[in-house]
């Protein structure tokens, strides 16, 4: 490493300025400072993958929710509903109720005249059918947050180690070359300076979009928690209505 300073720095001198652009600074960096640029690079790709994805994936299941419950409160039958959703429903609060009646058909098509035996145990499976969907779909909406924690607590540490070598390497070149000149330290300093950046650039958007993504999606499952109280609480009537023991 300390010929290639020396011949970075005897360079420098004899050619006159330096390629100080992004390019530039990257091309003619250190071996560990072009891998800690290259890891930051990648996990900011990475974040904004996410990003973009979390977005719109958001917003669907919002206008999804919103249709859905326009029609669960529509007054029509909830049997004729499950059977307009299917099997399949394609958003987590569909997925929640389909859940739901799923049981609920289980429960009270039994065998002949077992509409009038005990059925304490009915709405405690009904709860527990939607706490679990709605526990394994908050679960998938929450996939890759971890990952911009990650990015957002450690990117600015993996681009100071980044400045800190590079400056080393500055040091280095001053100490092998004797010469003081800003031609000889500034190519070092900026390529540390550039991992410093680069490693701001890559976590404020991580934090920022963690924070955002976490409120977001803490709100979305609230409005799952009370849709499931909702429903529960109209079974719960049927239920009564059918003279069944709760």
């Amino acid at each position: 490493m300390e010929q290639e300073t020396i011949d970075a720095a005897v360079l420098a001198g004899s050619v006159g300025a330096p390629d100080l652009s992004l390019i530039g600074l990257f091309l003619r960096a250190d071996v560990v400072v072009k891998a800690v640029l290259l890891v930051l690079v990648l996990a900011s790709f990475w974040c904004w993958a996410i990003i973009v994805e979390k977005i719109f994936r958001l917003r669907r299941l919002v206008a999804q929710a919103d249709a859905f419950e326009e029609s669960f409160w529509s007054g029509g039958s909830l049997e004729e509903l499950y059977d307009r959703i299917g099997e399949r429903p394609d958003h987590p609060m569909a997925f929640l109720f389909a859940a739901a009646m799923r049981e609920w058909r289980r429960s009270v098509t039994g065998s002949p005249g077992s509409e009038r035996t005990l059925h304490a145990g009915i709405q405690d499976r009904i709860g527990q059918v939607m706490q679990l969907s709605m526990s394994r779909e908050v679960e998938s909406l929450e996939r890759y947050l971890g990952f911009l924690a990650t990015v957002g607590s450690t990117a600015p540490f993996i681009g100071l180690f980044g400045t800190v070598w590079g400056i080393m390497n500055s040091f280095q070149a001053i100490a092998l070359t004797k010469n003081t000149s800003l031609a000889v330290v500034a190519p070092g300093i900026a390529e540390a300076l550039f991992a410093t950046a680069l490693g701001l650039v890559a976590a404020i958007p991580a934090v920022v979009a963690y924070n955002k993504f976490s409120n977001d999606i803490s709100r979305y499952s609230n409005r799952l928690e009370s849709f499931a109280g909702e429903f529960s609480a109209i079974l719960s009537r049927q239920l009564d209505e059918h003279g069944w023991t709760t």
